[in-house]
Parts: structure tokens; sequence; C-alpha cells
């Protein structure tokens, strides 16, 4: 796995390892010197996910959390179990958490009020 793919990658698996009820199995793939991982669930199906080459550390997080929410929601939802990923505090089993840019940090912010809950990859941690 290069390296940008791999730090972002292990930035974002330490929230779904924390908060989320279903776990992914993965899998490193590449083709013509394209990287990406697969998430798996256990049904077999899987879904790719990557980081664009030329963006800074923090907007690659962004964009790798971003799909591993689309995952994550889609994996629980094929489960039969809320599909909210990472659920929002301030809004309960409504929506989940985006990702985004604060202050040049990559953080989850309720996507209705727009307030900083979290940093990508402290979720479930107590501060």
């Amino acid at each position: 796995m290069n390296r940008d793919l791999a730090v972002a990658f292990e930035v974002v698996s330490r929230d779904l390892r924390a908060t989320c009820a279903v776990q992914p199995i993965v899998r490193e793939e590449s083709d013509h010197g394209e990287e990406w991982v697969m998430l798996y669930e256990p049904d077999g199906s899987g879904t790719g996910v990557s980081v664009p080459e030329f963006a800074s550390t923090v907007e690659q997080v962004v964009v790798l959390a971003e799909q591993v929410k689309d995952w994550a929601v889609e994996a629980l939802a094929a489960q039969l179990k809320p599909a909210v990923w990472p659920e929002c505090p301030d809004h309960p089993d409504s929506h989940p958490l985006d990702a985004g840019v604060v202050r040049g940090v990559a953080m989850w912010s309720c996507p209705r009020s727009r307030r900083a809950v979290a940093p990508v990859g402290a979720l479930g941690f107590s501060s």
C-alpha cells in the first residue's frame, strides 16, 4: 500500500474500529500502478476506497473518511442495523456526521448545525 493511502487509512480505520457495528474484511489491491483498499462485507460484496494522489494529507483523510462512511452505511443496512455511521451525537438515529476540513484539521461535523464533533481518527475516545 502506498504511504499516502496507508496513513489516511490508519486514521479513518481507528474510527471504524472504535464506533462501527460492522467491521470490514480489508484487502489491499493494485492494478497498473494504482493502489486502493477493498472493504468487504461478510457476504462478499465490497467497495474500493482510495485517496487522491495530489491532495494534502488532510484532504486525503477527508476524502477517504467519506468513502469509508459510504461503505459503512451500506454494510449496516445490509445487516439490518441502523444505517447511520458515524452517528451524530446531537441527532441520534438521524444522520451520519460529515468529514471536512475545519481550521486545517480533518473533522467529523454535524451536517445540520455544522458543529465540529471530533477529529477524524478520534471517535469513541474521550478527551
